[in-house]
């Protein structure tokens, strides 16, 4: 069965596996939503430790979401390159439109996993 499903801040096209409790084991396909970069815990805010750089999920890799988050998947399910490409493409242009401090970091980070990730 392919799903949708969250983790943490993405969101994730998967093959469900297996379901325990409040969990469900997916693999993951396909990025329709790419997570958020910094702290989480404080905001907003810039002003912390550690802004955290995100990375998404990679292809193929397994991992439980909340079987809350999980609703079934209908579309064709688009290669991980391009979901990635987009859901990366989309995230970067929400902070921009920020056009505040976090939205700068937040780029900062993204800009550096585009380099991670090898798109070619």
């Amino acid at each position: 069965m392919i799903i949708q499903g969250k983790y943490k801040t993405g969101v994730y096209v998967g093959e469900k596996i297996e379901e325990k409790g409040d969990r469900t084991l997916i693999k993951v396909l396909a990025v329709l939503k790419h997570p958020l970069q910094g702290d989480l815990h404080q905001g907003f805010d810039t002003n912390v430790p550690l802004f955290h750089e995100r990375n998404a999920l990679a292809q193929y890799e397994k991992t439980w979401v909340p079987t809350a988050t999980v609703q079934a998947y209908h579309e064709e399910i688009p290669g991980y390159k391009e979901s990635l490409r987009s859901a990366l493409d989309e995230e970067m242009e929400k902070m921009k439109a920020r056009n505040d401090a976090f939205g700068n970091e937040a780029l900062k980070s993204l800009e550096k996993l585009e380099t991670r990730y090898k798109f070619d």
